[in-house]
């Protein structure tokens, strides 16, 4: 696995544990040469985990939308910046150049990340691993939201193997570069009837 996609919040959150958590998600990315491909802002969980994969060695590579945020926000002590057109370009960009994918915790920004790639993984667009580190349980909410979906009939069961999660960096990123993706049955259930 060369490089892993991560999603994160532009703010550092209210417990101290989301920044410490995502600068050991950068420590354990560089020490493993696996190379960072995130949002490119200098801020927030997204600026604590470039940081810290360059602070040990790693090569971290920031995509950001031109003219959508401000200037300051830029990280410019990336190892590459890719300034794309809109956020459709930096989304694709961000896909294509990755392995898999991360989401740390986030807002509204990140889940909408983090949605896509599992859609896309469960249509078949895509293969990748794509991993939650669940941080103070942050994650908890969206595992029994797929629950619930699952419970309802709008999901399959197999839906919970499209991503994995861990509380901790290092047996998250084991889980994804071990990630074989299942087989995944019809999706459609009238189709399969």
């Amino acid at each position: 696995m060369k490089r892993i996609c991560v999603y994160a919040g532009s703010n550092v959150g209210n417990s101290p544990e989301y920044a410490e958590k995502a600068k050991q998600l950068g420590e354990e990315l560089a020490s493993r040469g696996i190379e960072l491909v995130y949002g490119g802002s200098k801020i927030g969980l997204m600026g604590i985990l470039a940081d810290a994969v360059l602070a040990n060695g790693g090569k971290a590579i920031g995509i950001m939308p031109k003219g959508l945020f401000r200037g300051e926000m830029v990280h410019t002590g990336l190892s590459e910046f890719h300034e794309v057109g809109n956020m459709h370009e930096r989304k694709a960009l961000m896909a294509e150049m990755s392995d898999a994918f991360i989401a740390l915790p986030g807002g509204i920004g990140t889940f909408e990340e983090l949605f896509e790639m599992l859609s896309w993984s469960q249509l078949g667009i895509h293969q990748k691993p794509v991993g939650l580190l669940n941080v103070n349980q942050f994650y908890e909410p969206f595992y029994q939201m797929v629950d619930h979906a699952i419970t309802a009939g709008f999901a399959r069961e197999s839906n919970k193997q499209l991503f994995v999660m861990d509380d901790e960096p290092t047996p998250l990123v084991e889980a994804m570069v071990g990630y074989t993706r299942p087989e995944m049955e019809n999706k459609w259930k009238q189709l399969s009837e």
